[in-house]
């Protein structure tokens, strides 16, 4: 198939999901190796494998799909002429990667007239693929997944992350932190947010919540929770995720409701 400068060659989901196998298995033959580590701040580290890996996704989305809009995390934004735009995190989770904690993932996001069609988020080490199409459900390796059925705070088990500028700035999240750490069944911190989305997603988790993420981290995620079961919004309500900086809570309808509730009750910026 051929295509012009004005018309983008738009991919279906199973692209995605080779793509995502493909960069997933550049991280897993560099895993446990020692690596070049650079910082782009204080605490935000890039590795020769994110690199690696980035560079293999816009290579072969730029010739499969010429045209493309790609947002990544190491490039920054390439414009292209089409309709289509890729959102691409090619280790979600490097600070894990980079210490050998084998919790990190390659998150691919499609979208199209301003809306995400696909995401795809693949955790090499697990083997685990978690994926979706707009209106088609979500799947885990190829077999669908709902969210939990949780219909109490006291009971949920949520998950949250951190900014890297956490000791600079005064919206840092340690209170909120706190806050459900004394009303919930537990607070994890897995270091990959697109894995957190896709855990609410599969019902490990009740909820999620952090701010100060980037489209890359969560297009895929959002997308894959939605199709869950999840209500995922931003800290307003808004159903708009992309603006900056941006903030988002993800969760089953019921404790979605409780965790906006208990914002709105202590004052959450949003």
């Amino acid at each position: 198939m051929t295509t012009s400068s004005s018309q983008t060659q738009h991919p279906q989901l199973y692209d995605l999901i080779l793509l995502a196998h493909q960069a997933g298995e550049i991280l897993r033959l560099g895993y446990g190796k020692t690596h070049q580590v650079d910082y782009k701040s204080l605490i935000d580290p890039v590795t020769e494998i994110d690199r690696q890996s980035e560079t293999f996704l816009v290579s072969n989305i730029q010739q499969r799909f010429p045209g493309s809009r790609i947002v990544a995390e190491e490039g920054g934004e390439t414009f292209g002429d089409g309709d289509g735009t890729w959102y691409i995190d090619p280790i979600d989770g490097t600070v894990n990667y980079a210490h050998g904690i084998p919790i990190f993932s390659v998150s691919l996001a499609y979208a199209q007239d301003g809306e995400v069609q696909f995401g795809v988020v693949y955790a090499p080490l697990m083997d685990e693929c978690f994926a979706a199409a707009r209106g088609q459900g979500a799947t885990l390796n190829g077999q669908p997944i709902r969210v939990s059925s949780t219909d109490n705070l006291d009971r949920s088990l949520l998950v949250t992350g951190f900014p890297y500028h956490v000791r600079t700035t005064e919206e840092n999240n340690l209170n909120w932190y706190a806050h459900f750490a004394l009303r919930t069944q537990g607070v994890r911190r897995l270091g990959s947010a697109a894995l957190d989305l896709c855990y609410v997603a599969a019902g490990r988790f009740d909820g999620y919540w952090e701010k100060f993420v980037q489209p890359w981290d969560i297009a895929a995620g959002a997308l894959i929770a939605r199709e869950a079961g999840a209500r995922v919004t931003a800290y307003s309500g808004s159903t708009e995720l992309f603006h900056q900086p941006c903030s988002i809570v993800a969760a089953n309808p019921t404790i979605h409701t409780a965790l906006m509730a208990e914002f709105r009750a202590n004052g959450l910026k949003t």
